[in-house]
């Protein structure tokens, strides 16, 4: 049985190469980020997501400004374990 452990947030994105490109300048910028797969309620054409604690959103949004990259939309989901 799956416990609930509390929410994360995602980044998704319209192409692998942003989804790339924005894990990498967060983790740059000492941001815990990781890519993931799109979960089936969210969509993306490329089926990536980077997610994230929900505490750096701010960060993580800036990042993705002052680096150009163009991403879909950031979400907040409950995260499972």
């Amino acid at each position: 049985m799956e416990e609930k452990t509390g929410t994360t947030c995602l980044a998704t994105f319209a192409t692998t190469s942003m989804a790339l490109l924005f894990e990498r300048a967060c983790r740059k910028a000492g941001i815990n980020a990781r890519i993931a797969p799109v979960p089936r309620k969210l969509s993306s054409s490329c089926g990536l997501a980077c997610d994230f604690p929900c505490e750096s959103r701010e960060a993580a949004e800036s990042v993705a400004r002052e680096g150009k990259i163009e991403v879909s939309g950031f979400h907040e989901i409950e995260s499972l374990r």
